[in-house]
């Protein structure tokens, strides 16, 4: 990892970046490609299931095949932070947090690896408990 702080995508993020979505604000997309750069972009590896079962649902169609994709943004330089028993417990025990599995992950990789969680999750960005966050809207 390089210089600055390690920023996390939430799952929508990365697939914003991906596809140049307009929703990811000037703000974001600069942090996320100087992260990049330095070293310090991550996402977490539920993102790749969620984004694995958003495809298999129909709900999200991409340009290549799913193991190609990940593979390129690995390539490209995004880190990708595995699940361990550690973030498993952290995310069953975030206090005040909503019930999505996928989301206590991704906030409780961060809070273990000590990364700022970009999101534009607004259950995510309101959670009053101990958490690192940029809006992705901004």
């Amino acid at each position: 990892m390089g210089g600055q702080s390690l920023i996390l995508l939430d799952t929508h993020c990365i697939l914003w970046l991906d596809q140049a979505v307009a929703r990811m604000g000037r703000q974001a997309r600069t942090l996320a490609d100087a992260a990049v750069d330095a070293g310090d972009l991550a996402v977490s590896a539920i993102s790749f299931w969620e984004v694995a079962m958003l495809c298999g649902k129909g709900r999200l169609i991409m340009n290549q095949p799913l193991p190609l994709w990940r593979r390129d943004w690995l390539q490209r330089g995004l880190i990708e932070l595995p699940l361990s028993g550690a973030i498993g417990i952290e995310a069953a025990g975030l206090t005040g947090f909503h019930a999505d599995p996928a989301d206590r992950w991704l906030v409780a990789t961060a809070r273990e690896v000590g990364a700022t969680i970009m999101t534009a999750d607004n259950r995510i960005l309101a959670w009053p408990g101990r958490l690192d966050r940029h809006d992705a809207r901004v």
